[in-house]
């Protein structure tokens, strides 16, 4: 084989080096056979298309004709995109953490015929520098040590294949109780920094389903340290030079403890969870800087990040022109010669000076001006930023990835139906419909979905995310528009789930189907990463299906799950914080049902009184006055009073008397 493959594949980060002299191979058997016939070593190199330093190996690297002529004669070279392939990412982290090397992106593994891993790394240089060797003296050694040393090759295989096994072990436990988490959430709020808030020092990642773990911590137990260290998070990040104050959105992650170098790439999953906590939030603060970036985000979302065919694509890039961050900074002239007589205001504000805030540029951020300014000032402000964003729009763009992804829908699907609800915005329910018919309908084959689509192609079987988040998003729909649909299409996703991700022998279900092709173990984990567990979100999915349905096998479900990982917690109780969500959810779900007809004023009214109340665990039944409620529902039998639509609030199987007053059935709530 003699050429580059990665033609046809669709996925933004494969084609971005499909024009590389390294004959790329796709991960497929095509790719493997080659090895088999030709007795060369594999090197799987994965990174995503927004990955700053995957940028840089391959300027370095895989874009030189002398690397690339080294590359191609000793190795089967396979590229893959983690984002298309995240049950293969998973498999080769956690080899690579076995070699006692801390992961990340790129990642370079080196592999034997029959895809087993026997050393690797991640971002190599081009000549030795950092305290690492050069990648071509990698490349040769390696190379040396696969023909010469089969033996040591044979070893390592065989201690990182026993090694690869545990990946599909889980520590059984039992219920958890709320005293339970409530000691885990008085734990973690102790490792928010009080000042800036976030987690640790730097690098700072959002961690929304951390922060979502705190406040219904505080909800639960009204102990002001957990809202505390929730607000402070949010305000800073909403401030900070991580928030696109030009277009919304926020970036992956901060560079600094403060949030105010980011490193440039803005991803759909992490903007869908921020927009879903910060709703959450809202909804008990009324603060205006939340409402306005969740407002501004869904702007960008829905005019920026959207497919013609309805779906949400995946990722801008931190790079343009080869610079991270070239787009979205400024200089002092630049603010001077574009504003005017504002400059000075301006400037002030989003701290913008000479010598500039970052490697000698300004990234905008008002961190040093937290607290929203008088009416006219911010309306200069405003002003202010659509000249610059109409400057910046003339810039050369960043790259994006505009590929699908199933389960980075569902994120995005949920969240704005939540924010639609409680803001009152018909039109990103609207828009949360939209993706959600073209994932069913256009990504699913023979009733199974598939993970990725871009062009008109579907690529890649699912994983588990998929199927969890996609199920959540549905159940959100149903919530907000009460057709059947969407409850049928989460217990079809579910079952779907059980059958061919479930692992009958230690529990818990696997991120890849039973039948996907070419991978050397199961990946099951419960641990969130920068999206939540897959296992964690069914374990809330089950228990608001069980809710939803009356059926106990939901119920089962849900603490099938939780009891495969609970044991966990005596280990660990960081990264856990969606099966500990779900847990709540199953603990302590708000069933409030309204005896009327949607669409009619008072129960619309009755509606914004719950929807203006933030409730982590409030699961919303609109039913009929001639409608039957399953006896198992402890609002069963319960109806109208003189005629009017009547809400009953249910914890377990007790219910408030009937409430047919909005102001009523406001106060019941806020004291739950």
């Amino acid at each position: 084989m003699t050429r580059n493959r990665l033609a046809e594949e669709t996925s933004p980060y494969l084609l971005q080096h499909q024009d590389n002299p390294v004959h790329w191979q796709p991960w497929d058997d095509e790719a493997f056979e080659t090895a088999r016939t030709t007795g060369k070593p594999i090197l799987l190199s994965i990174g995503y298309a927004a990955c700053h330093w995957c940028h840089v190996m391959a300027h370095e690297s895989f874009e030189t004709a002398e690397i690339a002529a080294v590359m191609n004669e000793l190795f089967v070279n396979i590229k893959v995109d983690r984002e298309e392939r995240p049950d293969i990412d998973a498999i080769y982290q956690a080899s690579l953490q076995m070699l006692g090397e801390q992961g990340g992106w790129p990642l370079t593994m080196f592999l034997n015929q029959d895809a087993e891993p026997f050393w690797g790394g991640t971002y190599f240089p081009p000549t030795p520098r950092f305290g690492r060797p050069g990648f071509p003296q990698v490349l040769r050694g390696i190379a040396d040590v696969y023909r010469d040393e089969p033996d040591r090759v044979k070893n390592n295989t065989e201690a990182m294949r026993e090694g690869l096994q545990q990946l599909s072990r889980a520590e059984p436990g039992g219920d958890v109780s709320v005293e339970t988490m409530n000691a885990a959430a008085e734990r973690l709020v102790k490792e928010v920094d009080p000042v800036h808030g976030g987690v640790g020092g730097a690098p700072k990642f959002p961690q929304p389903s951390f922060f979502d773990q705190l406040w219904r911590a505080w909800k639960r137990t009204q102990k002001t340290a957990h809202r505390d260290a929730v607000l402070t998070t949010l305000t800073q990040m909403c401030q900070g030079g991580i928030y696109d104050h030009l277009r919304g959105g926020f970036a992956r992650y901060s560079v600094d403890n403060r949030w105010l170098a980011p490193h440039f790439e803005k991803m759909l999953y992490d903007n869908a969870q921020l927009i879903d906590l910060l709703t959450l939030v809202w909804q008990d603060t009324r603060d205006p800087l939340y409402g306005e970036r969740i407002a501004e985000t869904i702007d960008w979302v829905l005019n920026d990040m959207t497919d013609p065919e309805g779906g949400f694509v995946s990722s801008l890039d931190a790079d343009s022109e080869g610079e991270e961050g070239k787009f979205c900074v400024w200089s002092e002239t630049e603010i001077d010669a574009a504003l005017g007589g504002d400059a000075a205001l301006f400037k002030e504000i989003y701290d913008v000076s000479a010598s500039g805030n970052w490697e000698n540029t300004n990234i905008l951020n008002r961190l040093n001006a937290l607290r929203p300014g008088p009416p006219a000032r911010e309306a200069t402000l405003a002003k202010c930023r659509a000249i610059l964003l109409d400057i910046r729009r003339a810039r050369i763009q960043p790259g994006k990835d505009d590929k699908v992804l199933a389960d980075w829908n569902g994120l995005m699907i949920a969240a704005l139906v939540n924010a639609g609800l409680a803001f009152e915005e018909p039109s990103w329910i609207t828009a949360a419909i939209r993706a959600f018919t073209f994932v069913r309908e256009s990504m699913t084959i023979d009733g199974r979905l598939r993970h990725s689509w871009r062009a008109g192609k579907l690529n890649h079987p699912a994983t588990l995310d998929d199927y969890a988040n996609m199920s959540r998003a549905a159940l959100a729909l149903y919530e907000a528009t009460g057709e059947q649909t969407y409850l049928d299409a989460a217990t079809d996703w579910t079952k779907t789930a059980d059958r061919h991700y479930w692992d009958d022998t230690g529990g818990g279900y696997f991120l890849a189907a039973d039948d996907t092709p070419n991978l050397i173990a199961q990946s099951k984990s419960v641990v969130d990463n920068a999206v939540p567990a897959g296992n964690g979100t069914l374990v809330g999915v089950s228990a608001r299906l069980y809710y939803s349905t009356g059926d106990l096998a939901h119920l089962e479900r849900a603490r099938r799950i939780l009891f495969a990982f609970s044991g966990e917690l005596s280990r660990n109780i960081f990264a856990l914080a969606t099966l500990l969500n779900g847990n709540d959810l199953m603990l302590h779900a708000l069933q409030i049902v309204i005896v009327g007809k949607r669409g009619e004023r008072k129960t619309d009214a009755l509606l914004r009184a719950i929807y203006d109340t933030s409730l982590p665990n409030r699961i919303v039944s609109v039913i009929a006055p001639d409608e039957i409620l399953p006896d198992s529902h402890p609002a069963s039998g319960k109806g109208q009073i003189d005629d009017a639509p009547t809400a009953y609030v249910c914890e377990g199987p007790v219910c408030s008397p009937p409430l047919a007053d909005p102001e009523a059935l406001r106060a019941d709530l806020v004291t739950r």
